[in-house]
């Protein structure tokens, strides 16, 4: 039997794309992307296309997203929208239209928020896909569906987030996924204008972040087994420790969130999941003191991190503390003990968007588990440079 047509009208039995228009956006005859095409998250503003977020409450306009039209622009086309994890607000799929699956393991999650664009990508249906990340919303469903995820640093001038709903402004961060480095450092080229040549791994300073007791045994061992190809290659690796950022996290991205919806929260029945609406409602009683007292654990974090990139050219970490779990799973068992999914999701995540560092993630040689490359602020070149190299090295036996 057939898998049933999707709203778009074409099969799509993973339920990843949101809006397919007749035909694409045709990108510029003669741009440096031609050839290229890329799915768009459900969050960015194209012209005479439909913008839902993936809900069925009421969303405002954000207007056209510059992104979109510069890669039109440099000659990739848009085939269409995907869905995300509804209003980008959670790190599995769901929302409002029957939520994303995985795109080869049935039963089981592609992550979020930029679950379509994770799952257009891994099933070569498009060449790249524009997502965003607020905590993990690019990386998260990279390593889950094993494909390349970019978070470029905050306010990047070739990654604008104008045009795009937002979730937070503090956290928000527009970005590529694609099942290669190459791809990614091709889009950004054409975006900077600029090279990103692969850099040498011999004599790099890593830093090696994956805390005891929050990831899987065989999270750990795909870690460790990066490490060692790292070190093979000549670069040093060294233990190093950083907190939860959580505290100041949440309240930030939920007070912002609220503000971004609070039209739709003042209806009786908005037509949000019952955990957005929650959420949203959390978010929205906040105090300004409490608001101002996580921007201020945030000042902290952030001189916390600047001081470990100060000793080391790149982080390693964990980009998922498990591989992806089952739909409906709220709950992973960790050496540490039951957990929340949220929680041990977005506590390897969240610091790097928090605190707006640049994030590739990558596939391990353990299926559908992902690895964090974490640079210093503005130097997206060179992380894109050594992710090419560590890349190849990864996939040479």
């Amino acid at each position: 039997m057939s898998d049933p047509p999707s709203p778009t009208g074409r099969p799509d039995p993973q339920r990843a794309w949101a809006f397919l228009p007749a035909s694409p956006l045709p990108g510029a005859p003669d741009g440096p992307l031609r050839g290229l095409s890329f799915s768009v998250k459900d969050l960015f503003g194209v012209p005479g296309w439909p913008l839902r977020a993936s809900t069925r409450a009421p969303v405002p306009d954000p207007g056209v997203s510059p992104l979109v039209e510069r890669l039109l622009a440099l000659g990739a086309s848009a085939a269409g929208k995907t869905h995300l994890h509804e209003i980008a607000l959670g790190i599995t799929g769901l929302n409002g239209f029957g939520g994303t699956g995985h795109p080869t393991l049935p039963g089981r999650v592609p992550g979020g928020s930029s679950s379509g664009a994770a799952v257009s990508v891994a099933l070569k249906q498009v060449d790249f896909a524009l997502g965003t990340d607020t905590g993990g919303s690019i990386r998260v469903p990279a390593a889950w569906c094993g494909v390349v995820g970019f978070k470029p640093t905050k306010d990047h001038p070739a990654w604008p987030t104008g045009g795009v709903l937002p979730l937070s402004v503090t956290c928000d961060h527009a970005g590529p996924l694609a099942r290669d480095v190459a791809t990614v450092t091709r889009v950004h080229e054409a975006l900077t204008g600029h090279a990103a040549p692969p850099v040498p791994l011999d004599g790099l300073r890593v830093g090696l972040w994956c805390p005891a007791g929050w990831v899987t045994d065989d999270v750990r061992a795909a870690l460790l087994d990066v490490t060692d190809t790292l070190r093979r290659a000549g670069a040093t690796v060294d233990p190093v420790e950083f907190p939860e950022v959580l505290d100041a996290y949440s309240p930030i991205v939920l007070s912002e969130a609220a503000q971004v919806h609070r039209d739709a929260l003042r209806l009786d029945d908005p037509g949000f999941l019952p955990f957005t609406l929650a959420s949203l409602r959390q978010g929205a009683a906040l105090t300004g003191a409490e608001v101002q007292a996580a921007h201020g654990r945030r000042a902290t974090y952030r001189a916390q991190l600047d001081d470990l990139l100060t000793r080391f050219d790149l982080l390693l970490a964990p980009a998922v503390p498990t591989p992806p779990p089952a739909q409906g799973q709220d709950e992973v068992l960790l050496p540490d003990g039951p957990t929340p999914l949220r929680r041990a999701v977005l506590r390897l995540t969240a610091p790097f968007s928090l605190l707006g560092a640049p994030v590739v993630t990558l596939p391990t040689r353990t299926p559908f588990v992902g690895a964090q490359l974490i640079a210093p602020h503005g130097q997206d070149d060179r992380l894109l440079g050594l992710a090419q190299r560590l890349e190849r090295t990864l996939e040479t036996p």
